[in-house]
């Protein structure tokens, strides 16, 4: 039973990898720019923490954006990253710690950001980091409560 869970585990893992993929890198944001990556780099980042959840949550309250489009933006980056607290705990072991996981999710997360920055398919948003990172420790949250569950139930059945 637990080599077919682990099966599972692991094609779920490599599905939301490569679903990660397309739409971190592969579907289109917009135009590709012609101006200079350093002009791009000004236009596209944003190292402001909370400046665009704030506009976010200012264009819900005053009804200034279709609804959709924060929603999607803020907890679309959310969940992107909530399967990571899940399933790198799972795969490697040393990331059951909370200071590991959270070490290894913000160089992985700031990695992705970066390169997102020089090929164009994305901007540098520090927002975007922390929606991500909120994400991943809810998914280790998530993890952490299961794991623990099974654990209590296992001492108390022994």
């Amino acid at each position: 039973m637990k080599k077919i869970i682990r099966l599972i585990m692991g094609i779920s893992f490599l599905s939301y990898l490569c679903a990660l993929t397309v739409l971190l890198f592969f579907i289109s944001r917009g135009f590709w720019s012609d101006m200079q990556l350093i002009e791009y780099m000004k236009q596209s980042s944003n190292l402001v923490p909370f400046k665009t959840i704030n506009g976010y949550i200012l264009a819900i309250s005053n009804g200034s954006m279709n609804l959709i489009i924060p929603i999607k933006n803020l907890a679309g980056n959310v969940a992107a990253f909530l399967p990571m607290g899940i399933f790198l705990p799972y795969f490697i072991k040393r990331l059951n710690r909370l200071k590991s996981f959270t070490i290894t999710m913000t160089v992985m997360i700031l990695s992705v950001e970066i390169i997102q920055l020089f090929t164009r398919r994305g901007s540098l948003d520090i927002d975007d980091f922390i929606l991500n990172m909120i994400g991943a420790l809810i998914g280790f949250g998530l993890w952490e409560t299961m794991t623990n569950r099974k654990v209590r139930k296992n001492a108390v059945n022994v």
